[in-house]
């Protein structure tokens, strides 16, 4: 039975995770850019028609994405990697991002909320974009931690140290930019949010391989 749950919540991660990402680049790589070029009255259509449904389905899919990658950690307990350590610390960055910066600002800028929509905007923007830098490696980090784990099994106490502090201090330092910074240029357009992310998991997986 204990297998049984363990194969379900895993298909729901995958599912719910799916959904998620899927809609995070739909705003990142399409919707946002089209407001940017569409006329007053397109706009207006999207963001009180089109957004709301999508931000339902967005915030959602990533609370049970979060949910059920938190009832897999107990059934794999003993097979904790450095990579789950990261993908997780990650994902639920990204998930918080979701429900504690874009949700709350999206709110103001679709207008079923009151508040300054010239604040809100950017501030929903760079937690945005930060989730779809933190998308490439926390997908990679998933993957590799059932098929090619490197970095060292905690319970084991394999797990090497020194990358689990260097990975987790350039994640917090992602993060802390997403709070408190500011939108840089190498995530600001969708082609440099894109390399940024793919270089992004490039570094990870190299402090986690090699440190």
């Amino acid at each position: 039975m204990e297998e049984f749950f363990n194969f379900l919540f895993r298909w729901g991660h995958v599912l719910f995770g799916i959904t998620w990402i899927g809609l995070l680049y739909y705003f990142n790589f399409i919707q946002t850019e089209y407001v940017k070029e569409a006329d007053d009255d397109a706009k207006k259509d999207v963001m009180s028609k089109l957004a709301p449904k999508a931000l339902w389905w967005f915030r959602w899919a990533a609370f049970f994405t979060f949910l059920t990658g938190l009832l897999l950690l107990h059934f794999i307990t003993a097979r904790i990697t450095l990579d789950i350590i990261l993908g997780a610390t990650m994902g639920t960055f990204m998930m918080l991002n979701v429900w504690g910066i874009i949700w709350p600002n999206q709110k103001i800028v679709i207008g079923i909320k009151e508040g300054d929509a010239a604040v809100a905007g950017p501030k929903a923007s760079l937690a945005s974009r930060t989730n779809t830098l933190f998308s490439a490696a926390m997908l990679y980090f998933m993957i590799s931690s059932g098929h090619y784990p490197h970095g060292g099994f905690l319970m084991a106490g394999t797990m090497s140290g020194t990358a689990f502090i260097v990975g987790l201090g350039i994640i917090l330092a992602i993060e802390a930019n997403a709070i408190w910074g500011k939108m840089w240029s190498i995530i600001a357009s969708v082609r440099d949010v894109i390399i940024s992310s793919l270089v992004l998991a490039v570094i990870l997986s190299s402090v986690a391989f090699y440190l």
